[in-house]
């Protein structure tokens, strides 16, 4: 009898999940499926199956600034400063260890395996164009990072965030990026980056004030669990939104020959170095340091990964992952709710590998001489360009820009991987998840003895509080009818 309760107990546990995976499935089978009737699949066509997909996603786009806000100010309002820097500290230091090690992983793999060695001329003769603009220097690039970084307008963070445009000059054939005209512009994308910044300063400055800011606090605390209750209520509908998200991406592909024989080394060795870091060294690093089993942590994250993986988005699925870990892997929402919005936008272990793997393969591609200084440019440069991703779909190629300027290569040359993007992309999104859960639950490891130590300050400085309004209260005379009887000989 006890063993059917946790039966039944596991299946409502982990219902979420289960249908999620099955949705995955049933929407590649039945897009192979239909891949294989004669119909050909028009852009409205794709739309309208993707629309109730899009509905979802925009749903969980419209929670990230309210849950990146009041997740962020609430629980750093809840921390003592001193501690959050120690754990602020713990977790830069992991973040920055992990994406260094994905990228190292990602140019021996390149190294060994020289996917650009064995496709050069597959893929010089199929190359796809990509849509993205991508005349830009390096130095704009960072530019615009840091710029987005200490945004002039905090509601105008929400919506645009800054990029600066080139413009070749009309009676000029310059090729030189760097002499050609340029204009700060705002690009409607929310800045995330931004509203990070503006958040923990918030956050911050609640924490060191005190009982002055108790208002603020309670009514940040109050905002983020409203936002966790619609969350959830979202996330209820995550199988049907990642079938219709998949559907039209596996309808869409032109060729999946033509798919595996243009750029097949260079996608397998992405894959293989994205199943390396989050199957063996992820979790051997979380071992090591917690002494727990870092597997029975992935399957806490099951829905998550799995809606990354329809979604393209980190960012879209954090809360959600928030979910994961504080409901089912037991972590302290203080550690979640501070570290995963800034992990979000600062670690991404996938982006940075997929980056120096592309940018290694092209060089391969280009016959381009990798000596040890063009490849530690590599690893520096996937680094920052990581750092500064956004998490959204795709976002990658946009930073891939500054790693092709490192290496002397034409921004151009993305249209090489153009064409597995979006495929790789839902890999890479699943491993940045991974690390930032991770890192939180490392952190959270870490940090439990400081995070006792507030718990029992707190309930001290309680207690006191308690005990003073006590002592005032007793202290106060009491006005008894009697008292007022003999004072007032008229009274009934």
């Amino acid at each position: 009898m006890g063993f059917l309760v946790k039966v039944k107990r596991f299946c409502l546990d982990n219902i979420l999940p289960a249908t999620t995976m099955i949705s995955v499935v049933t929407s590649v089978v039945v897009g192979i499926l239909l891949r294989n009737g004669s119909t050909s699949w028009t852009e409205r066509q794709l739309m309208y199956i993707e629309f109730p997909g899009t509905i979802f996603l925009r749903c969980l786009k419209c929670l990230i600034i309210p849950i990146m806000v009041t997740s962020l100010i609430s629980s750093l309002a809840n921390l003592d400063s001193s501690i959050f820097g120690k754990i602020g500290r713990r977790a830069v230091t992991f973040y920055l260890t992990t994406t260094f090690l994905s990228i190292v992983l990602g140019i021996v793999l390149v190294m060994i395996i020289k996917p650009g060695k064995s496709d050069i001329h597959a893929a010089s003769s199929s190359v796809t164009e990509s849509p993205l603009n991508t005349q830009m220097t390096t130095v704009d690039t960072v530019l615009d990072l840091i710029r987005n970084i200490f945004p002039s307008n905090p509601v105008e963070a929400t919506i645009f965030s800054t990029r600066t445009v080139l413009t070749q000059q009309s009676d000029s054939n310059n090729t030189d990026l760097y002499s050609w005209d340029f204009k700060e512009t705002l690009e409607q994308n929310t800045n995330i980056m931004g509203i990070v910044l503006i958040s923990l300063v918030v956050g911050i400055v609640i924490a060191k004030l005190g009982e002055a800011t108790e208002p603020l606090r309670v009514f940040f605390t109050a905002c983020n669990q409203v936002t966790m209750v619609i969350t959830t209520l979202i996330i209820k509908a995550t199988p049907i939104g990642v079938f219709f998200l998949i559907l039209p991406r596996v309808l869409s592909v032109q060729s999946i020959q033509l798919l595996l024989e243009t750029v097949g080394w260079y996608t397998f060795t992405v894959l293989f170095g994205i199943a390396l870091h989050a199957s063996l060294l992820l979790p051997s690093i979380y071992f090591l340091l917690t002494r727990k089993n870092p597997y029975s942590l992935i399957m806490h994250l099951s829905a998550a990964l799995l809606t990354g993986f329809g979604t393209s988005s980190s960012t879209a699925t954090l809360p959600l992952t928030m979910q994961c870990l504080e409901e089912k892997a037991g972590i302290d929402s203080r550690i979640t709710r501070s570290l995963l919005p800034i992990g979000s936008v600062i670690n991404m272990d996938g982006t940075a590998l997929y980056e120096a793997v592309a940018a290694l393969f092209i060089a391969q591609l280009r016959n381009v001489d990798l000596t040890l200084i063009k490849i530690i440019i590599t690893s520096v440069t996937a680094t920052a360009a990581s750092i500064g991703a956004a998490g959204i779909p795709q976002a990658g190629l946009v930073t891939m820009v500054i790693v092709l300027n490192a290496l002397g290569l034409p921004a151009s040359d993305i249209s090489l991987i153009y064409i597995v993007d979006w495929f790789l992309d839902r890999f890479r999104t699943v491993l940045n998840i991974m690390g930032d859960s991770f890192g939180a639950a490392i952190i959270a490891h870490i940090s439990e003895d400081d995070l006792k130590k507030v718990d029992e300050r707190n309930k001290e400085n309680f207690n006191s509080v308690y005990f003073i309004a006590e002592q005032q209260l007793s202290s106060t005379p009491t006005v008894t009818i009697t008292n007022i009887k003999s004072k007032n000989p008229n009274s009934n």
